[in-house]
């Protein structure tokens, strides 16, 4: 089954189509950039320490390396080679397409949306901030990233019911998460790890992250809300990815109700969550964890179901088709830190960009980080790796420049964030744009005045940590 093609309801005339660039052309004109840079730019390495688990690098190591070509062969290479590295997140992405088959075959999705449609109807404003709190809570508290792919395709379609659109459903559980994930209360995977490198206390700093959570939370929920209300008014102004507004129309109309057999699957569901959000604190599970705890709730699911073997595996398998497309743009956006990494020029911007930014008054090295780090999250779209590659510089850095190491800190943060909401390197985004079946260049337009408005509020927050010594240190 090829990839969802997107279904947007226009108000242009049919002489002037959009022009749309495939993200897969788009990925690989990045490539092939990234590729070129690496005849341009010096090659340098710093010296990589593994502690604990991690793999940092030692801040003083660095060393000029003879230049480091990246052939046309080993560009191509790099593809399957970033499909490889990034297996965990595209067989993920496929399980929790495959749950989600088996899930619908059960009936059990539709009867649940109908529902809530039902009791949301004259209180659908609710939807909005409600439910995107929950995923900011998840993702400031526990990190939730690609876990949320889960519920994308719950809430699209109970948006569409209540008169929104597919970017609306979207949005609500991803920039809701990743508003959550950039103030990062106690995210465990990145502020977490970043403040273990600069030694500081575990989640020290949360009153100032708390003040900031809430704001990015409101005007997050603010830009969304608007988007969806004018989409209320005239939906022909929506987009609506690979769903259609006839499919939801029904389901206030539906007169189904929950059966027992539903509410045990939804039961299990929410254990499932538990399970999980317990497993994540308390045993750091990550992707591979997660994933099979989505298989168990896979066969748990047919099982009460009703479902034959063979009906779960054809529906988990026809679940998992319809999500190929995003996984293989996941393999081939990392083909670009591949290309980076074989010729060795990520380590020299890094030690370029530290060496400058020396030189700047404390306010605007503070800036010079916070930007920095938003370019090089491009690239190095993991938080946990972002920040044990930066964060070993960036903290003694932050001594010589007379910043606390905290506000190093909150700057990795932001970057983190922020850019997952639009960089075309991000894989929870683009797994969660592969579900809805809604183009990166159209959610890049859509998204792009969220985003700069939260890059601002990123840099004013820095500079004021900076003025007010947040710390400890």
């Amino acid at each position: 089954m090829g990839q969802p093609q997107e279904k947007a309801v226009s108000l242009e005339t049919a002489g002037k189509r959009e022009r749309k660039i495939n993200i897969f052309v788009l990925l690989f004109i990045i490539l092939a950039i990234a590729t070129l840079l690496t005849y341009v730019l010096p090659a340098g390495e710093y010296v990589r320490i593994e502690a604990n688990g991690r793999t940092t690098v030692d801040p003083h190591s660095f060393k000029w390396l003879k230049s480091a070509p990246v052939g046309l062969f080993d560009m191509i290479k790099a593809v399957p080679t970033g499909m490889v590295e990034a297996g965990n997140i595209i067989f993920f992405l496929l399980i929790i397409g495959g749950f989600f088959g088996v899930l619908r075959a059960t009936g059990t999705v539709d009867v649940l949306i109908a529902t809530l449609a039902r009791k949301l109807a004259k209180r659908e404003k609710l939807l909005i901030p409600v439910v995107m709190l929950v995923f900011a809570a998840g993702g400031s508290l526990m990190g939730m990233a690609e876990e949320t792919l889960a519920y994308v395709p719950l809430v699209i379609p109970l948006a569409l019911a209540l008169g929104f659109d597919a970017i609306t459903g979207t949005a609500i559980v991803i920039i809701g998460a990743l508003s959550g994930f950039t103030t990062a209360i106690m995210n465990p995977f990145t502020v977490g790890i970043a403040q273990g490198i600069a030694e500081l206390p575990m989640f020290s700093g949360i009153g100032y992250r708390l003040i900031l959570f809430v704001i990015v939370y409101l005007v997050s929920v603010l830009f969304i809300y608007r988007y969806a209300m004018k989409v209320k008014k005239n939906p022909s102004i929506g987009v609506y990815g690979k769903y259609t507004k006839e499919e939801a129309s029904h389901l206030l109309q539906s007169n189904e109700k929950l059966t027992a057999r539903h509410k045990c699957i939804l039961g299990a569901f929410l254990l499932n969550y538990i399970v999980l959000a317990f497993g994540v604190i308390k045993f750091q599970w990550y992707i591979t964890e997660i994933a099979a705890l989505f298989i168990i709730l896979t066969i748990v699911v047919g099982i009460i179901g009703n479902m034959s073997a063979d009906h779960i595996v054809n529906s988990f398998t026809k679940g998992s088709a319809s999500l190929i497309g995003g996984a293989l743009i996941i393999g081939v956006s990392r083909a670009i830190l591949v290309v980076l990494n074989e010729g060795h020029i990520i380590d020299p911007l890094l030690h370029l960009v530290s060496e400058s930014i020396k030189h700047f008054p404390g306010y605007l090295s503070v800036a010079g980080m916070y930007s920095f780090q938003t370019l090089i999250h491009f690239v190095l779209a993991s938080g946990s790796g972002h920040a044990m590659l930066t964060m070993p510089i960036m903290a003694p850095l932050a001594d010589l420049l007379h910043i606390t190491r905290q506000t190093a800190v909150l700057s990795f943060s932001f970057a983190d964030g922020i850019g997952n909401m639009i960089f075309p390197t991000a894989t929870t985004l683009m797994a969660s744009l592969a579900i809805a079946g809604i183009s990166w260049t159209k959610w890049a337009r859509w998204i792009l005045p969220l985003v700069l408005i939260q890059y601002l509020i990123g840099l004013i927050a820095v500079i004021t940590a900076y003025f007010i010594g947040y710390g400890p240190f």
